[in-house]
């Protein structure tokens, strides 16, 4: 009788068919052993095998998620910025979260959502889809990765950033955290999970908890249910008003929003879901947002995809002020925008794409005698990176490209993305 052998494979990768659907664990393993609880990185095991694995992990990795005695204060989760009732992001509008041991570091950042990360590619300079532009040789530049800046590609791998930064939870180093989880009460979990000999290893321990948590982010129910009314009615299940098919249609259309050749909205050629996002990178020029206490600097710029958080990047001129496409999903739940968190208001958002070329002034200071400073985040060196395609590009005094009603429109549209388990009916909010 022949056993059928499963790999699990890295987040990021591709997955063998039906694995991501299923939420099958997306785990980096090494090297080969028994298909049993023993040992930080099994082998090759059976379908039951990794299923039951998953299944593990999945409920250990929630549970690691949600401790907040993993943090240096003792008061901050995963969770806590990351918050499963608004998406798996933060809660409050505040453009960065404070950190650190006696939370009172900012960020750096607005915290991401952490829903539909599943289909984002590993990271590469050079990214060719046939579905996204109709043509495998035409080369997309820089794509996926997770984070802003795109510098991860797996799971376990941002698992581990905001545990050891210093301006989220605040550890000192891999040891420290490791000794926090051996005194938790899910403890044994661990050691069920990886063997009883993991804690005797700190990188080890270190590097089982966050495959547990990349495991949990990758279960299907809590992290990529596509369940908004907008996939019902791609399914024949919904209607949309007459206000969102127009929203639609204007989201769509490359000569009004053109929303759509950043964030795809339709299905895939393979039947999957649109996930709101190609995962290229952009110049968008937001502007800058004095609330972020490192931006009293004026010597600092958050150039994204050129640093300063990515380094291996440094003194790559045309990847200054780029950052990832973020997906679109659940975004009516956002209460910040953009990189910088920099606007609070949907609205505001499709408003500035639509009038930041032919009415700057809107959204950027002026000097001292009268004239605008636009783009004033992004250093004119690298201001040929950024996008000029429509909505943007007109010139100052043009019409926008979109109208008021328009814009409410596409608004519209973009509330038919949030998952009916974070409706307000669903959540009691």
């Amino acid at each position: 009788m022949k056993t059928k052998i499963i790999w699990l494979v890295r987040p990021g990768l591709a997955v063998g068919m039906g694995a991501a659907a299923l939420g099958l664990a997306i785990l980096p393993l090494r090297q080969s052993s028994a298909a049993t609880a023993a040992g930080v990185h099994p082998g090759p095991m059976s379908r039951a095998e990794a299923f039951a694995r998953a299944e593990t992990l999945t409920a250990l990795g929630r549970k690691i998620f949600s401790d907040p005695s993993l943090s240096a204060s003792g008061l901050q989760a995963c969770a806590s910025c990351h918050d499963p009732n608004h998406a798996f992001g933060p809660a409050s509008a505040t453009p960065v979260e404070m950190g650190g041991e006696h939370l009172d570091q900012p960020g750096l950042r607005a915290v991401p959502t952490l829903r539909y990360l599943q289909s984002v590619p590993a990271f590469t300079e050079h990214y060719y889809d046939s579905e996204d532009e109709g043509d495998e040789s035409v080369d997309n530049g820089p794509t996926g990765g997770l984070t802003w800046d795109g510098r991860v590609d797996h799971g376990a791998d941002q698992a581990k950033i905001p545990l050891l930064s210093p301006f989220e939870m605040g550890n000192r180093d891999a040891a420290e955290v490791v000794a926090k989880l051996h005194k938790a009460a899910y403890a044994d979990d661990i050691k069920a999970a990886f063997g009883e000999t993991v804690f005797d290893n700190p990188q080890d321990a270190f590097d089982a908890a966050a495959e547990a948590l990349a495991t949990f982010e990758q279960s299907a129910p809590d992290f990529y249910p596509y369940s908004s009314r907008y996939d019902a009615f791609l399914a024949g299940k919904a209607t949309l008003t007459a206000q969102e098919l127009h929203g639609r249609q204007l989201f769509e259309d490359p000569a009004k929003g053109n929303c759509s050749s950043c964030h795809l909205s339709e299905p895939a050629n393979d039947g999957e879901p649109p996930q709101f996002s190609d995962f290229g990178f952009l110049g968008l020029a937001a502007p800058r947002n004095m609330a972020i206490p490192a931006n009293n600097d004026p010597n600092y710029h958050d150039l994204g995809l050129c640093g300063p958080q990515r380094t291996d990047f440094a003194g790559r001129g045309e990847y200054c002020g780029l950052f990832r496409t973020p997906t679109l999903r659940n975004v009516a739940l956002k209460q910040s925008f953009f990189h910088n968190g920099y606007f609070h208001s949907l609205r505001d958002v499709v408003s500035f794409y639509a009038t930041r070329d032919n009415d700057p002034g809107r959204w950027y200071p002026k000097n001292s005698d009268g004239t605008v400073r636009k783009y004033d985040d992004l250093p004119q060196a690298y201001w040929d990176n950024l996008n000029r395609d429509p909505p943007f590009g007109r010139k100052p005094g043009d019409a926008p490209a979109l109208t008021d009603p328009e814009i409410n429109d596409i608004v519209a549209f973009l509330r038919t993305l949030t998952d009916a388990d974070l409706q307000p009916e669903a959540t009691g909010h």
